[in-house]
C-alpha cells in the first residue's frame, strides 16, 4: 500500500463522529480513535523505514531531497545526539487534525508520493539544524523550542527549511508603484516575480493619478487605478507556482485618492466584469482627518496625486494629509472633487458586509507609533506588516534610477499556551528571534532589487503569537475580561523585552545595527518612556498568579535596556508582527492567533477529503464555558484584547471582527429598540471604536449568515503562518 493507494481506512468516519453527541456531550474520545487509526492505517505503513539515522541522512542526500552544504555544517555525530534528545521528549500529536495537516502539508514525501520520508520530529530536527547555521548550541536550543512547540515558524520556513528543492523561506512582500508608466511596469514585472517564488504581495497603488488627471505630453486623460488592479490581478492568476497555488495579492489606496469609490466598487459582487476583481484583496489607508470628517459630518476632499506630487514634491503617500488637509483644500493647483464623509464611511461598511473587504490601516495611528525614521505607507496581505519604505525612481530602460526600499516579511509565532511553561522566558524568545534572523539573513530576492535593498538594510523580522483564547480557556478566563486583558498586556510586554534584549546582543556580537538607526527613538532612548516612568506589572492577582515565577521587567531593568540599545544598537529595524495564523495552529494543537474560536467543535472542509473536525484545545466540562464564540462576542472585547498587545508591537496585527447577519440580542446596546440586522452602523461604529483604542489595522470582515454560511474567509495560505 502506498499513499496514492489507501483503502479501507477509518479515520475520517471517526473523526466525523465528533459531531454527533452522545448523551449530550460532544465524545471527544472519537478524535483520539481517528489519531490512533491515521498513524496507524495512514502514516505507518506508509513511511520510508531506513537501517539507521545515517543511511536514512545518505538516501536523501543521493536523491537530492536535502540541502547539503546546510547540513555539513555539523559533524554526524552532532546530529545523532540533537536526535537522541528529540527523541527522548516523546512528542506525540494531540488530535487527529494535527497529525493529518502536518502529513498532508509539510511533511517531505519521495518524488511520486507515495511514502513519507519524514515525521514531525525530522521536520523539527531540519529546522533546527538549518536555523541554527551552524551552531550546534543554537541548533539544540531551537529543537527545544520547536518539539515543546513553544516556537513555530512560518509556513514557508517550516516547510521548505533543509530541502535541496524548495521554495523561499519569506512569508510576503510589499512593494509600492509611483506616478509614471515605467514604475506601474516594474510594479506589475515585480508582482509576477514574487507570486512566483511564493508568498503574498502588497502593492500600495496610492501615488498613481486618477482618473481624469492629465498625462503629459498628450492631450488626454489618465485611466486610474482600476485598470491597474485588472493586470495585477490577471498577473497573480498568471504567476501561481506552476498551479500549485493561487497567486494572491492585496492592493492598497487612501480613502482620499480620487478613485476610492471606484476602487471599492470593483470588488462588488454586481460589478461590470469589464472592472470586477474576483480574487484581489482590497486594502484602505486612513488618516486621522478621515476620522475627523466623520465625526463633524463634514464634508470631504479628495485630492488628485498627480497635483500633490506636483505641489509637495514627493509622491502622494508622503504627504500628511491630516496635517495638509486644509493647505490642500486651498491650493488651486490640486485638483479635488467633493463627497460626504459619511457616504464614503458607509461604502465602506456596505463592502465589508458583502466581501470581508477592504482591509483598514489606520495610517497616521500607525506612524504615530512608529520609532523608525521614515513613513510606513501600506501593509501586506494580511495587514499585520508595517515598516517603512522609500520610492523608487525608474527610467525608460526600466532600471532603477533611484533605488528605494521595499518589504519582505519573515514571521514566526510563540505558542502562548507552552511558552508560559518555559523554564527561561527570554531565553527561549532569544533563540526565536536568532532563528528568524537567520531568515532575513539568508534572504535573495534579487529578482526585485528594492525588497533586496530592504530587507538587507532592515533585517526585519515578525515575533507574533498563537493560542491566546486556548491559555484563556485552560485558565478559566473570559476572553476580553479584564484579567485577560492585563494578562494580554503583561505577556506581549515579555515578548517585546526579550526581543529588544535579544536584537541588542545580535547587533553587540556583529557590530552591526540596521541602517539608520542613529535617527530612530531607539537611539535617542525616547522610545524607552513609557516603560521607564511607570511600573507595568499585572493588576490582578489572578494575572500575577499565571506569571508566577516568570521575571518582569521593572523601570530600572527597562532603563538598563535602554542605555544598552543607546549605546549598542539594535541589528533589527522591526522585531514583532501578529500574523493571523492557518493550518500552522492545528498543528501546534492551539487557536488561531489572539482571537476568539469559531466553533468548540471546528467544521472545516478540506479538498478531495471532506469535512474535518476540530475540537477546541483542552475543551472538557471544566474549560467549555470559557469558549464562546467569535460571531457571539462582543467584538469591542476583542478590540480591547487587541489593542492591549498593540501597545507593545512596534508593527501590527491581524485583526478580524466577526459579525453575525442576525446579532444576537443584548451583545450591543446601540441595537436595543432597533433592527437586529446587521448594518453599516454598526460597522462604523466599531471600527471606530478599534481606530479610539489605537488599533492600527483590521483585517478582514467575517460574517456568519443566517443560511449558515460565512462571508469574507477567504485566507492567504502563505501568510497566516
Amino acid at each position: 500500500m502506498t499513499l496514492k493507494d489507501l483503502k479501507d481506512v477509518t479515520y475520517y468516519d471517526l473523526n466525523n463522529e465528533i459531531n454527533i453527541p452522545v448523551n449530550n456531550q460532544i465524545p471527544l474520545n472519537k478524535d483520539q480513535e481517528a489519531l490512533a487509526a491515521f498513524l496507524e492505517q495512514n502514516v505507518e505503513p506508509n513511511t520510508m523505514k531506513f537501517d539507521s539515522l545515517k543511511a536514512r541522512f545518505d538516501y536523501l542526500r543521493e536523491h537530492d531531497y536535502l540541502e547539503t552544504p546546510a547540513i555539513d555544517k555539523y559533524d554526524f555525530s552532532f546530529i545523532e545526539k540533537l536526535y537522541d534528545y528529540l527523541r527522548s521528549q516523546d512528542f506525540h500529536f494531540k488530535t487527529f487534525m494535527a497529525a493529518y495537516k502536518f502529513y498532508a502539508q509539510y511533511a517531505l514525501k519521495t518524488d511520486d508520493g507515495d511514502y513519507y520520508l519524514e515525521n514531525f520530529i525530522d521536520r523539527v530536527a531540519m529546522n533546527a539544524l538549518y536555523f541554527a547555521d551552524g551552531n550546534e548550541d543554537l541548533a539544540m536550543d531551537l529543537a527545544d523550542e520547536i518539539v515543546h512547540q513553544r516556537y513555530q515558524p512560518a509556513t514557508p520556513s517550516f516547510l521548505n527549511a533543509g530541502r535541496a528543492r524548495r521554495g523561499e523561506l519569506i512569508s510576503c512582500f510589499l512593494i509600492q508603484s509611483t506616478d509614471d508608466m515605467n514604475s506601474i511596469g516594474r510594479t506589475i514585472n515585480s508582482a509576477l516575480q514574487l507570486s512566483r517564488i511564493g508568498g503574498g504581495v502588497g502593492i500600495n497603488l496610492s501615488n498613481l493619478r486618477g482618473a481624469g488627471d492629465p498625462i503629459k505630453h498628450i492631450d488626454g486623460a489618465a485611466s486610474g487605478v482600476v485598470p491597474v488592479m485588472k493586470l495585477l490581478e490577471d498577473s497573480f492568476s498568471y504567476s501561481n507556482q506552476l498551479g500549485q497555488r493561487q497567486g494572491a495579492g492585496v492592493v492598497y489606496l487612501s480613502v482620499f485618492h480620487p478613485d476610492i469609490i471606484a476602487f471599492l466598487s470593483a470588488k462588488k459582487e454586481n460589478a461590470d466584469e469589464k472592472i470586477r476583481l474576483k480574487t484581489l484583496s482590497l486594502g484602505v489607508t486612513v488618516p486621522d482627518k478621515f476620522y475627523e470628517l466623520i465625526k463633524a459630518d463634514a464634508d470631504m476632499y479628495l485630492f488628485s496625486p498627480y497635483g500633490v506630487e506636483r505641489e509637495y514634491g514627493v509622491p502622494f503617500s508622503y504627504v500628511d494629509i491630516t496635517k495638509e488637509y486644509d493647505n490642500m483644500v486651498k491650493n488651486p493647483n490640486i485638483r479635488k472633487t467633493k463627497i460626504k464623509a459619511r457616504d464614503l464611511e458607509n461604502e465602506i461598511s456596505k463592502l465589508q458586509q458583502e466581501s470581508g473587504y477592504p482591509y483598514v490601516v489606520n495610517i497616521d495611528t500607525a506612524n504615530r507609533e512608529n520609532p523608525i525614521d521614515g513613513k510606513i505607507v501600506m501593509s501586506n496581505l494580511c495587514s499585520e506588516v508595517m515598516q517603512v519604505q522609500t520610492p523608487s525612481l525608474i527610467d525608460d530602460q526600466q532600471q532603477y534610477e533611484k533605488l528605494g526600499t521595499d518589504i519582505s516579511c519573515n514571521l514566526g509565532s510563540t505558542n502562548i499556551v507552552n511558552l508560559m511553561t518555559s523554564p527561561d522566558f527570554g531565553h527561549s524568545v532569544e533563540a526565536m528571534v536568532r532563528a528568524l534572523t537567520f531568515v532575513t539573513d539568508h534572504s535573495n530576492v534579487d529578482v526585485v532589487p528594492s525588497i533586496q535593498k530592504g530587507n538587507r538594510q532592515a533585517h526585519t523580522i515578525g515575533l507574533g503569537a498563537m493560542g491566546l483564547h486556548a491559555f484563556f480557556a485552560k485558565n478559566q478566563m473570559e476572553y476580553g475580561s479584564k484579567e485577560a486583558v492585563d494578562f494580554t498586556n503583561i505577556y506581549f510586554l515579555l515578548l517585546n523585552y526579550w526581543t529588544l534584549k535579544a536584537s541588542n546582543e545580535i547587533a553587540r556580537e556583529r557590530h552591526e545595527t540596521f541602517v539608520n538607526f542613529e535617527k530612530s527613538k531607539y537611539a535617542d532612548g525616547s522610545y524607552f518612556d513609557k516603560y521607564t516612568t511607570q511600573d507595568w506589572q499585572p493588576k490582578y492577582d489572578k494575572t500575577a498568579a499565571l506569571f508566577d515565577g516568570i521575571f518582569i521587567p521593572t523601570k530600572a531593568d527597562w532603563e538598563a535596556l535602554k542605555e544598552a540599545v543607546m549605546r549598542d544598537g539594535l541589528y533589527h529595524q522591526n522585531r514583532m508582527a501578529v500574523a493571523p495564523n492557518g493550518s500552522i495552529s492545528y498543528i501546534n494543537d492551539t487557536t488561531a492567533s489572539l482571537h476568539p474560536i469559531i466553533n468548540r467543535v471546528e467544521e472545516r472542509q478540506e479538498k478531495k477529503i471532506g469535512k474535518i473536525y476540530y475540537p477546541a484545545p483542552y475543551l472538557s466540562n471544566d474549560t467549555i464555558n470559557y469558549y464562546k464564540s467569535a460571531y457571539d462576542t462582543d467584538m469591542r472585547k476583542v478590540i480591547d484584547v487587541y489593542a492591549a498587545a498593540q501597545q507593545h508591537v512596534d508593527q501590527g496585527m491581524s485583526l478580524t471582527l466577526f459579525m453575525r447577519s442576525t446579532i444576537p440580542a443584548g451583545l450591543y446596546e446601540w441595537k436595543d429598540g432597533r433592527t437586529d440586522k446587521m448594518t453599516t452602523r454598526d460597522l462604523n461604529i466599531l471600527r471606530n471604536y478599534a481606530y479610539r483604542k489605537g488599533i492600527k489595522s483590521i483585517y478582514y470582515i467575517r460574517t456568519f449568515t443566517d443560511d449558515d454560511g460565512e462571508v469574507g474567509v477567504n485566507e492567504c495560505e502563505s501568510c497566516v503562518i
